[in-house]
């Protein structure tokens, strides 16, 4: 079954530009990865300092989206991060035969990474496909965590964040964060039942779930308190 696309925008008045989150995202504490190799850090340097339009995928899993998209996408750059060890073995492993130029993938921590890596208004877009629900902690949930503030700081004006999920109560209250609190103009809409961006996805939608997203854009006149924080060295 094919869904319509439901389409929701909040509208960013021009006397409040901004949203201030009640709890700041403070990064002092947090140590670069150790797991980050110095290949790593040359290819990321090197992404960052070219023309390319830089994604950034969190939670990449096995790594069947990212690289899906690195091999449809040859002008575009992606730098996917995945912590769990197991599955950065597999999609390390499926990864060094495609012989992707334009993918670098990391072990770490996506937090200490974006905090040592990634430098202000400096990415097109961030892909967060199907990531842990946190059933009993929402405040572990991306879009109610203070650090989603330093992660809009990233974003260039235009910028998108996707983020998709089987579970309709994580996209209902995701959106109402941004129409609340965030205060960004936003997307939602059902997910095609062919799609096949990871194996989650594939997983679910086999069962008949249904998948929805959210891309929410960051407009040029938004501001976070860490637009001028340069990466931690």
């Amino acid at each position: 079954m094919l869904y319509l696309p439901k389409i929701r925008l909040f509208m960013i008045h021009h006397d409040t530009p901004s949203h201030r989150f009640d709890r700041l995202f403070d990064a002092k504490f947090l140590h670069a990865p150790k797991t980050v190799q110095d290949q790593d850090r040359q290819n990321i340097f090197q992404s960052l300092t070219a023309n390319t339009p830089l994604f950034l995928e969190i939670g990449a899993g096995k790594g069947k989206h990212a690289m899906q998209f690195a091999g449809l996408n040859a002008d575009k750059y992606l730098i996917a991060i995945e912590r769990t060890r197991e599955k950065f073995n597999a999609f390390q492993k499926q990864a060094a035969l495609g012989e992707l130029n334009n993918l670098t993938f990391v072990h770490a921590d996506a937090i200490t990474f974006c905090v040592h890596f990634i430098a202000p208004n400096s990415l097109d877009g961030v892909f967060i496909l199907y990531p842990n629900p946190e059933p009993h902690n929402k405040n572990q949930r991306w879009l109610n965590m203070p650090f989603f503030e330093f992660l809009l700081s990233r974003l260039k004006a235009g910028g998108f964040v996707r983020i998709a999920s089987n579970i309709e109560s994580y996209i209902d209250e995701a959106c109402q964060l941004l129409d609340e609190v965030w205060r960004l103009p936003y997307t939602k809409y059902a997910i095609d039942s062919t799609s096949a961006r990871t194996h989650f996805e594939i997983k679910y939608l086999a069962r008949g779930e249904l998948c929805q997203e959210i891309i929410l854009t960051k407009p040029a006149c938004y501001q976070t308190r860490f637009d001028d924080t340069p990466v931690k060295e």
